[in-house]
């Protein structure tokens, strides 16, 4: 390696951009660490996403910039630091540092499917993460999770909720003492009960909270939006124009309740058969139609994909039973680009010049 000095080191690494921020990490003050062994180089740097593609981005900055230094050998920690909301002090779950609600003003589309696999797939990137079934008529996270049983609580006061892959979870499901009965209620008790699915449920602490809203634009947002300061919603649709009518709603509620959205997922995009031929089955272009609407990108588009219904139904959603497959991996890259989302609009209604700080929620240990 020659006369290479640990300042050479210090030097090429904070030129390292972070793909997030498109901003030199040197000048973000996220690289937190670098030392100088030999031929070998250690380095610690924080980044605001736990999602693959960050970090590979990252990874591949640090080896281009020490290779011409000729460093053999590159010890990397990732330090991920989720970025936090900026919740009021009165607010319920402070420890709860992303509120995310996954809403349509259509029923059908698969909203409980995407906040299911899309918790799962930001689970798998190491992050801590809760599911709110906030469909008080229709529950069917219990199903989707293939999880019975009830809460129960340690001092009399807070409930505990359920666990299941790693995810925290809240449904009226589990107070229901047969899943067949119906939840007959009128306005002000549904809202008492999400009221408590809020404030009463030990969430702890958590990177990201996932609640599945029901069809339409009741209620539920409304309450939401006044009890808690949401970081966004993640609207999802279908391609077809008979949902898009109700989709343009449920975007119009989140600009009245200042709710901003996050971004678009375009569920049951398409079909491919056994030839590899892909069919639009319910058309085309709705995901683009409700981003540009909405003025929020397009997250990604779910294949239709039998084993999303069979697994589903047997309680282990795709991205846990098959993440490889076309939905598996779409889910995942839908939580990369929400968890990179989250960093990014944090960074710039912030307006600060460095990055998010905070304890991460985990390492990521790369050695090359």
């Amino acid at each position: 390696m020659g006369s290479t000095s640990l300042d050479d080191v210090k030097q090429a690494l904070r030129q390292v951009e972070d793909p997030i921020f498109k901003k030199p990490i040197g000048a973000l003050g996220t690289l937190l660490e670098a030392r100088l062994d030999g031929d070998r180089v250690h380095a610690r740097i924080r980044v605001s996403s736990p999602s693959e593609e960050v970090r590979k981005a990252i990874e591949s900055g640090v080896e281009a910039a020490v290779r011409p230094l000729g460093v053999e050998f590159v010890e990397l920690d990732l330090e991920v630091s989720v970025p936090t909301r900026e919740a009021t002090s009165e607010d319920p779950i402070p420890d709860v540092r992303n509120v995310i609600l996954v809403m349509s003003g259509k029923g059908g589309v698969g909203k409980s499917t995407v906040a299911t696999n899309l918790a799962l797939a930001l689970r798998r990137l190491g992050t801590r993460v809760g599911l709110l079934d906030a469909d008080i008529y229709g529950p069917s996270l219990p199903t989707m999770l293939g999880i019975q049983g009830h809460p129960t609580s340690k001092d009399g006061k807070r409930i505990q909720p359920l666990q299941r892959f790693g995810i925290k979870l809240m449904s009226i499901g589990f107070l229901l003492e047969d899943p067949r009965q119906a939840v007959v209620w009128r306005g002000p008790m549904l809202h008492g009960a999400l009221q408590q699915f809020v404030s009463d449920v030990d969430w702890g602490g958590l990177d990201y909270l996932i609640i599945d809203s029901p069809p339409g634009t009741g209620d539920v947002a409304l309450t939401l939006a006044q009890k808690l300061r949401l970081t966004g919603a993640i609207v999802v649709t279908t391609p077809q124009e008979v949902a898009l009518q109700d989709v343009y709603k449920s975007v119009s509620m989140c600009r009245k309740l200042n709710i901003p959205i996050l971004g678009i997922v375009e569920n049951m995009s398409y079909f491919t058969d056994t030839a590899g031929v892909k069919h639009d089955l319910f058309g085309s272009g709705g995901g683009e139609k409700i981003a540009e609407y909405a003025e929020a990108p397009l997250f990604g588009q779910v294949p239709i994909d039998t084993q999303v219904r069979e697994w589903g139904d047997q309680g282990t959603p795709i991205v846990q039973a098959a993440p490889a497959s076309p939905a598996g991996s779409a889910f995942s890259q839908i939580a990369d680009a929400l968890a990179e989302r989250v960093a990014k609009e944090h960074f710039e209604r912030s307006g600060s010049e460095s990055a998010p700080e905070g304890e991460g929620p985990k390492r990521l240990r790369i050695l090359r």
